[in-house]
């Protein structure tokens, strides 16, 4: 067997459901490198949950961040949606950027293995805690 992606083992969430706004691309690794820091940029780091969607379906990869009382999405050119809420099978992965980063795939590969109920109508979450740890979700039904 070989050794697990993630640091801890997966538990299950109930999460709700949350307003963001968003900016969206192609689920594909040059992309999503040239999103994140802009993104960045355009809303800041300060105070912000930083999250990412991906719809394995239609190919897409959103970046996403609550909305605040302050923010103006229109003025920033940023769609608006949501964070689907509900259960989610959740894994743990830490380490040091970009490598951490690299391990992504690997790790939701076998979050979903481990899940016998992937609830393939939405998302897979990315929630970004901190620079070198990072929760991923797998929505169950």
């Amino acid at each position: 067997m070989a050794p697990s992606a993630l640091t801890t083992p997966p538990t299950r969430i109930d999460r709700a459901e949350v307003a963001v706004m968003e900016w969206t691309t192609a689920d594909d690794l040059p992309s999503i490198q040239a999103l994140w820091p802009r993104f960045e940029r355009l809303v800041g780091l300060r105070g912000r949950k930083m999250y990412a969607r991906v719809d394995e379906r239609a190919g897409t990869y959103t970046v996403c961040t609550p909305v605040l009382a302050a923010d103006r999405p229109a003025e920033l050119d940023l769609a608006t949606g949501v964070l689907p809420g509900s259960r989610y099978l959740r894994g743990h992965l830490s380490g040091d950027p970009p490598g951490m980063y690299a391990r992504i795939g690997e790790a939701m590969a076998e979050l979903q293995a481990a899940a016998d109920d992937v609830d393939g109508g939405r998302p897979l979450v990315e929630f970004y805690r901190r620079r070198d740890h990072v929760e991923l979700w797998v929505p169950v039904r």
